[in-house]
């Protein structure tokens, strides 16, 4: 899996958002199986927001708010 060179990417973090749609594709749009591609667009996202500030957008990476709210979702936080 690519690292943070998907930032770069056109548009950025594109390749994690299709690997998503791959692998649910693949599963069945069972997500629950897809949960290390969707925390892999998800890291992309936060190191593009991170890179380019808040107010940048991509279509493949959820709004600054609703991403930081999915990550601590993930990591079992409140």
């Amino acid at each position: 899996m690519a690292g943070k060179d998907d930032v770069e990417a056109k548009p950025p973090c594109h390749p994690r958002a299709c690997a998503i749609q791959d692998c649910l594709t693949k599963n069945n749009y069972n997500e629950a199986k897809c949960q290390e591609v969707i925390k892999a667009l998800y890291t992309c996202c936060e190191s593009f927001y991170e890179r380019y500030g808040d107010s940048a957008s991509s279509p493949s990476c959820p709004k600054p708010s609703l991403l930081r709210l999915k990550m601590k979702q993930m990591n079992g936080e409140k």
